[in-house]
């Protein structure tokens, strides 16, 4: 079966949120999509897969039919089966494919997944979507490593997503996204505790708003910024502050392991002596970020 153009079909091998919101966009700017989903093949599967549907329905194929039509396959399941999707694609490829891995997977299975891929003689690329596509949808933002990552990222986002190349090393990207989580979902941890908490006291809304309102008043570059900066000389008040806050805590009957957390925090920057390393809060976040990197590594060595 002849292949379809890269630039016009789009091929998805799951069909959760991620593929059927891309679906969406690539539709709407002309490409074909063709999509295969495990589902397929159990009783009821296409029905399910027909109701995550957003705007028009893709092509919903075998999955060597898709890949005997791509030029370019999307790897769009859950992040515990990335592997074997990876595995059941390989046999079907050829020399003159793309395989782009956009599951949420580590550098290390990324690397293992291209060797996989790469055994095939098609090509692996690497993506890490990096907001959340339920609330982006296709305006989030997708890094893609590998030595096609600049003609795919091109060739995509003419066709309505947002991929950028982010250089030719696999790993790169998934390690952006490993480290991105940090913050996303601990702060997602962390919002749910506080609201928790919150609820507990009976000033859940209030706080919630409170919040709301303290991230609008500046940009998050403002906000954030001052919060690192500080951090270089009210690291020990803080820590003190927190110590109460657990105490309030407990009061309310909660297990907090985030705030347990920002106590060793603040316990540590004070333990590898971070004041002595400046007298006011420096210009940038980086100099309280480089301080504690040099000071947590001897402090790590003087332990060995």
């Amino acid at each position: 079966m002849a292949k379809e153009n890269a630039l016009t079909v789009a091929s998805f091998i799951g069909f959760g949120e991620v593929a059927s919101r891309f679906a969406e966009a690539l539709q709407m700017h002309g490409a074909r999509v063709l999509a295969f989903d495990v589902l397929l093949e159990r009783p009821g599967g296409r029905e399910t897969l027909l109701r995550r549907v957003r705007g028009d329905p893709p092509q919903f194929v075998p999955l060597a039919e898709l890949i005997a039509r791509a030029d370019v396959v999307l790897s769009t399941v859950t992040t515990s089966v990335a592997l074997d999707a990876a595995k059941a694609c390989a046999p079907l490829l050829q020399r003159g494919q793309s395989f782009i891995d956009l599951n949420a997977t580590s550098p290390a299975t990324k690397r293992e997944i291209c060797a996989i891929i790469d055994a095939s003689g098609a090509d692996f690329v690497e993506g890490a979507i990096l907001p959340a596509v339920g609330v982006m949808g296709a305006k989030s933002k997708v890094l893609l490593c590998g030595a096609r990552a600049g003609e795919l990222a091109a060739a995509i986002s003419n066709l309505g997503l947002n991929f950028h190349a982010y250089g030719a090393e696999i790993g790169k990207a998934s390690s952006f996204k490993m480290l991105r989580s940090i913050f996303s979902k601990g702060l997602e941890a962390l919002l749910i505790e506080c609201l928790l908490s919150a609820r507990r006291a009976g000033i859940e809304h209030d706080l919630w708003r409170e919040i709301v309102a303290t991230m609008d008043a500046a940009s998050f570059d403002e906000i954030g910024g001052n919060w690192i900066r500080t951090h270089a000389t009210a690291h020990t008040r803080r820590y003190h502050e927190m110590l109460q806050v657990r105490d309030v805590l407990r009061e309310l009957s909660l297990d907090v392991p985030m705030t347990d957390a920002t106590i060793r925090l603040f316990g540590r920057s004070d333990e590898v002596a971070l004041k002595d390393a400046f007298t006011t809060p420096p210009a940038t976040f980086a100099d309280v970020i480089a301080a504690l990197d040099a000071r947590i590594g001897s402090s790590i060595n003087d332990k060995r």
